[in-house]
């Protein structure tokens, strides 16, 4: 299972050093063709590049001293173990420098999680950025086809009357100049940038912990830009309120006037209640949008306070982790002490091993003495009684032979006398025995009369022409 690990991460490792090569070349020759028209600004990349790969360059040499530190420690970890003897001060000696290693190895390790997270935190710094300035071009070719399919009609500055400029209360007219004096409804601004404005404003409620996010949306704005937008919205919308009290005083004020000519008009009387009917309508529509915007902020609160038990839990979890490792770290120091220890008590119990096999070795050597000695008399003893044996048997043997002899000579006297010379008749193998000349013999014959057919037996075809 490591070997597949260690063969996958390499794998990966070479995937992705290929796709990096991959984009570093398309992004020179994109720097190439684009050079000519934006010279400037690519020579800030180019600065900046050149910067990032000094830092690098710096790092890499950095982690292959720290490396080379290492890899010489478990080099003379190695050359300690071999060819000595085990004693307590090198068992002592031994693990305190694999205490070294180990905690410039866990220092390394540390140190290179920390930079990772660091550069993931940059990363996605970064990529907000460029999603803030995807999002504003996305929004720029929006608002130009917007224009293109709805022109706007352009309103004059002459189209309202005296009479209802004197009618308009001081404080509108004071936020329509204010409007027209700072740049509109936007500040300035265009409306993606309002808009991620307003976005993170209402996510803080306005507080100042809005400034430390407002940036990733707005990369383009500098700070005294936003605290300036800032000034003016905060501006605008206490405008906005006086705008509000303001106009609730005039319609209060023509609704006096009204009841005030109801209440000499007899004839408008229906009028007067229906007005009444739409005013309560009004007020139970108000009060149902205070109810709705009383429970949106009751939400946002419940979601602030999810967000910071979300978080609670995840610094929980944070701590927990580290316990978690420093426990593991103290077992496998355990683990190690206790794996020495196991060592040093194997090899005396080998060193006693040896001595034990060694006075055994000496006394089978004494016993093989013995027995070699013993053996030697026995074999002494069984040649004597092997060589006696061996003559009772060659007696046995040359009898039985003398025996046999005698045997073959009566044979050979009896086949003498009974053994008949017949000479050889190559004639005789065709001549008809005696058998067929009896079954061929002349007989007369039975009947009477000429013979006109006689029946043979049928001949072989495989003996026609014999």
């Amino acid at each position: 299972m490591e070997v597949a690990n260690v063969a996958d991460f390499l794998w990966k490792a070479e995937h992705l050093r290929k796709l990096a090569d991959k984009h570093e070349k398309e992004r020179a020759v994109n720097k190439q063709r684009r050079r000519t028209g934006l010279r400037d600004c690519f020579c800030e990349l180019e600065e900046l590049e050149n910067k990032l790969n000094m830092e690098l360059k710096a790092e890499v040499l950095r982690v292959q001293q720290q490396l080379q530190k290492i890899r010489n420690g478990v080099y003379r970890f190695q050359g300690q173990l071999m060819d000595v003897k085990p004693t307590p001060s090198l068992i002592e000696k031994l693990n305190d420098i694999m205490t070294e290693i180990e905690n410039s190895i866990t220092i390394f390790k540390e140190q290179q999680h920390q930079s990772f997270e660091e550069l993931l935190q940059e990363e996605r710094t970064c990529w907000q950025e460029i999603c803030a300035f995807e999002n504003k071009i996305d929004s720029w070719a929006l608002a130009v086809k917007k224009d293109m399919r709805c022109p706007r009609v352009q309103k004059t500055k002459h189209g309202i009357s005296t009479k209802t400029k004197q009618e308009i209360p001081i404080e509108v007219m004071a936020l329509e100049t204010f409007l027209q004096q700072t740049g509109g409804k936007l500040g300035g601004w265009d409306q993606y940038d309002h808009q991620s404005f307003l976005k993170v404003w209402t996510k803080h409620h306005g507080k100042p912990s809005y400034r430390s996010e407002v940036n990733l949306y707005l990369p383009g704005k500098t700070e005294e830009d936003i605290r300036l937008h800032e000034e003016w919205y905060v501006e605008m919308c206490r405008l906005q309120e006086k705008k509000k009290q303001a106009i609730q005083r005039w319609r209060s004020e023509r609704l006096k006037e009204r009841e005030a000519r109801v209440q000499h008009e007899h004839e408008v009387g229906e009028a007067e209640r229906k007005e009444q009917e739409v005013i309560i309508g009004e007020a139970h529509r108000l009060k149902q949008e205070e109810e709705r915007r009383e429970a949106a902020i009751r939400l946002e609160a419940w979601r602030i306070h999810r967000r910071q038990q979300q978080e609670q839990e995840e610094k929980q979890r944070l701590i927990e982790e580290i316990l978690q490792r420093k426990r593991l770290k103290e077992e496998r120091r355990r683990q190690q002490e206790v794996k020495l220890a196991v060592e040093a008590h194997i090899r005396e119990k080998k060193e006693e091993e040896e001595l034990r096999m060694l006075e055994k070795e000496a006394q089978e050597r004494v016993e093989l003495e013995e027995k070699r000695r013993l053996a030697a008399e026995g074999i002494k003893r069984f040649q004597e009684r092997d060589l006696h044996k061996l003559e009772t048997k060659l007696q046995e043997k040359q009898a039985k032979e003398e025996e046999e002899l005698e045997r073959l000579m009566k044979q050979a006297k009896l086949k003498e006398k009974v053994e008949s010379h017949i000479s050889r008749d190559p004639s005789r193998l065709w001549k008809p025995t005696k058998g067929w000349k009896k079954r061929t013999k002349e007989i007369g014959p039975t009947g009477g009369g000429p013979v006109y057919h006689m029946f043979h037996r049928a001949i072989p075809t495989w003996r026609q022409d014999l």
